[in-house]
């Protein structure tokens, strides 16, 4: 399970990260999305190392770089003037990244952090780079490409909401029980599973070709089962129902969640960003971004 997960992580920190920073703002964090990987290396190295001081040095640079990027959240909020969805999902996603750091710098260090076991920990940091940050950013981009459609328009805020509510819930859970936990993988599957069929209704048909089609669909599946095998697990884990081990949950939820959503998400958003022309109602009005920019790749953060 261990080189798994790692790889898991590895792509989440050098790719999806840095991937979803152009998604979010292509302008003001563009610089941050240029330099993440080189402030994702020490991170991604000290996966492969043995715990101890040297891989915590290593996860502290990294968790150095995602507190610094979770202090843009409170920024983005006060430049929206108001709590709306899309706004609300980009903060969880920029926050998200300094929890799984902080719990790579404690399993490293092998210190059990609020007595949670090591491997708890590990299975920590893949969870918010991707049931966190990309999970959010999805939701987010999601809500602002279908607007305020009579049809979908609720449900897209909705979704905005409750995937960053359901995985606070799942992270409070770690401190209360677990049905507590449930609770929370409830509210991010639903969360989650009105992401997949607005992708599938609504954001797959705008793509300009197959590939982008094909990635946007394969998005919206994968997130049927892998989130049903996240309810599974959670249910288990309060009531004592057969469910699937750590090591199982990795290979399948975990994966799948890796490569199947972030990781085709990712890809097809950044394919319909490159799809759309600018014109002058994409533009943003701020006044410190520039004109020409193309903002159909961005979530947009004011009202």
């Amino acid at each position: 399970m261990k080189v798994l997960v790692n790889v898991i992580v590895t792509l989440g920190m050098l790719y999806v990260v840095p991937a979803g920073l152009r998604l979010i703002d292509p302008d003001r964090l563009l610089r941050a999305a240029r330099l993440w990987p080189l402030a994702a290396a020490p991170g991604a190295v000290c996966l492969w190392l043995p715990r101890g001081t040297p891989a915590a040095v290593l996860a502290a640079l990294y968790a150095a770089a995602c507190l610094a990027l979770a202090a843009r959240a409170p920024v983005l909020l006060l430049r929206a003037r108001s709590l709306n969805p899309p706004a609300i999902a980009v903060a969880t996603a920029l926050v998200s990244p300094s929890i799984a750091a902080t719990a790579l710098v404690a399993e490293r260090a092998a210190y059990r952090l609020f007595g949670f076991d090591l491997d708890i920990l590990a299975l920590t940091v893949p969870h918010f780079h991707f049931a966190g940050f990309a999970a959010a950013l999805v939701a987010g981009l999601v809500c602002r490409a279908v607007g305020d459609r009579a049809e979908t328009g609720g449900l897209a805020r909705w979704a905005a909401y409750s995937v960053p509510a359901g995985t606070l819930l799942v992270l409070l859970g770690y401190f209360v029980d677990d049905w507590a936990e449930l609770l929370g993988a409830v509210v991010l599957t639903c969360g989650m599973w009105a992401v997949a069929l607005l992708t599938w209704r609504e954001i797959r048909p705008a793509g300009a070709d197959r590939a982008t089609r094909t990635l946007l669909a394969t998005s919206a599946a994968v997130l049927v089962a892998t989130m049903l095998l996240a309810l599974w697990w959670a249910a288990g884990e309060a009531t004592g129902i057969t469910h699937p081990t750590l090591t199982w949950m990795a290979a399948t939820h975990g994966l799948g969640n890796a490569l199947g959503f972030a990781l085709c998400s990712v890809l097809a958003w950044r394919r319909l960003g490159a799809d759309r022309p600018t014109t002058d109602t994409d533009t943003d009005t701020d006044t410190d971004t520039d004109s020409d920019s193309n903002t159909s790749d961005r979530v947009e953060t004011s009202p």
